[in-house]
């Protein structure tokens, strides 16, 4: 029987980490398709499920990993056969069903895409659920008619994963972008992502938010959550438009309804997880195409299994940027 390594987490004597252990096929999860994995990637629900935090994993002992690229070994389903290139990413994938982080995966071939034409399965992790976020979220805004003539936009939670590649995406319509991040060290890795401008959330005054702002932005992603989204949403033209999909500082939001009814502000939700199969595809082909990221080279690095444990801790700290990678050999 076939043995392979994966990144199994645990909860053990009320604590929960994560370790390579190695396993055999029939212990994986169910499903009708098994793939093997050559790219997975770091994402900051994957850190949280990893530690503990939040309580994201829903049963123990699950394979972590919300992300995977590969090549299908079997599969049971006729769209698929052996040889394909896929990409598996959300739904219950690392959270109540084995994940990316195994050098095999089983999983429902319903969670699985064809890998678009124009990407590579390097490509794809490159972006993950991040980028499958980010250009969600880009999109919503130009459904909501903001366009680079609009005037500039802001992201938050700039050097994170789906902050740096909104950036990319942004710039590369034409958007007048501005990086706002609580990193000052970080001005160069943004700009050379296509930040136009690079404010620091230290500068901002949170303590005490106006019901209406000055009018500044067009659109804006935000990561972050709590007071600057809250400033943030005041501060939006007439007709703007904000893409929430994070909430790295709070879940809370603090405004009153004077930018919605006076400004016309709308205030968008980005949910990647549970994305409909043929919005998820759509996604993916712009992500492939017109928007995929030019500078994604300058976000990425490239680790290995054995590497999870200090980059989630280091993530969890907010000491990260850009997108890790996790190669399979």
């Amino acid at each position: 029987m076939r043995k392979f390594k994966a990144f199994r987490i645990f909860e053990e004597s009320d604590v929960v980490a994560g370790r390579i252990v190695e396993m055999d096929v029939d212990s994986l999860d169910k499903g009708d398709i098994l793939i093997q994995v050559k790219y997975s990637s770091v994402n900051y629900k994957d850190a949280l499920a990893a530690t503990g935090t939040g309580r994201v994993i829903r049963r123990y002992p699950c394979n972590g990993g919300i992300d995977l690229a590969g090549i299908v070994i079997e599969s049971e389903d006729p769209s698929y056969k052996s040889g394909d290139e896929v990409i598996a990413t959300s739904y219950g994938i690392g959270v109540d069903h084995d994940g990316g982080y195994s050098e095999l995966a089983r999983i429902p071939s319903k969670w699985v895409l064809p890998m678009p034409s124009g990407m590579s399965m390097y490509e794809s992790m490159c972006f993950g659920t991040a980028g499958l976020t980010a250009a969600m979220a880009v999109q919503r805004l130009e459904d909501n008619g903001v366009s680079p003539h609009s005037g500039p936009v802001v992201v938050t939670g700039a050097t994170g994963g789906v902050g740096s590649i909104a950036i990319d995406i942004l710039s590369g319509q034409g958007f007048d972008v501005t990086a706002l991040t609580g990193k000052r060290d970080e001005e160069d890795y943004l700009k050379s992502l296509g930040a136009k401008e690079v404010l620091y959330r230290q500068d901002l005054n949170l303590e005490k938010i106006k019901p209406l702002g000055k009018e500044i932005w067009a659109g804006a992603i935000d990561n972050l959550g709590g007071e600057v989204l809250s400033l943030i949403t005041t501060q939006m033209q007439w007709g703007g438009a904000v893409s929430v999909i994070g909430l790295a500082s709070s879940a809370k939001f603090n405004v009153t309804v004077l930018p919605f009814i006076l400004r016309n502000v709308s205030v968008l939700g980005i949910d990647s997880v549970n994305t409909p199969f043929e919005l998820r595809k759509e996604s993916w082909t712009r992500l492939a195409s017109r928007y995929k990221p030019k500078n994604i080279d300058n976000a990425v690095s490239i680790i290995s299994l054995e590497d999870l444990n200090d980059t989630f801790t280091t993530m969890m700290e907010g000491r990260i940027k850009g997108r890790k990678v996790v190669k399979f050999d």
